[in-house]
């Protein structure tokens, strides 16, 4: 039998940020010997926001768990969705994305994605440029 792994607050894995978004993953590889699921908490400050990038090996599901601020997506990066509190994203492998915080709290979001590790390509030209 596999054992379970628990991971406290304070032994979470910092990861590499996006931007000023910081992520904490507390089901990795690393920590939990995850082969299929990858879990983390991404912090976004007030005004700020990650880079343009999209995933080239995962899909994404976000839930929102407190804060406010703009999902931005689209191929040229021209859908604007209001996300807030107890909303849930679902982020297709490929799609270009950028979560802004228009908040007045930091945007606070879980982070789940069907692999351990991800593959990450960023589009500085596109998307945000003011956070």
């Amino acid at each position: 039998m596999k054992p379970i792994i628990v991971t406290k607050k304070g032994s979470l894995e910092q990861e590499i940020n996006s931007g000023p978004m910081t992520r904490f993953a507390g089901v990795s590889e690393h920590l939990s010997n995850a082969t299929n699921i990858h879990m983390a908490l991404a912090n976004i400050p007030m005004g700020r926001c990650s880079t343009t990038h999209y995933h080239t090996n995962c899909e994404s599901a976000i839930y929102v768990l407190s804060g406010s601020g703009i999902f931005v997506h689209g191929d040229n990066m021209d859908i604007e969705d209001e996300i807030s509190a107890g909303d849930f994203i679902f982020v297709p492998a490929g799609a270009l994305h950028q979560p802004v915080n228009t908040g007045d709290t930091t945007l606070k979001l879980i982070v789940a994605r069907n692999t351990p590790t991800e593959i990450v390509e960023e589009k500085a030209r596109l998307g945000r440029k003011d956070c």
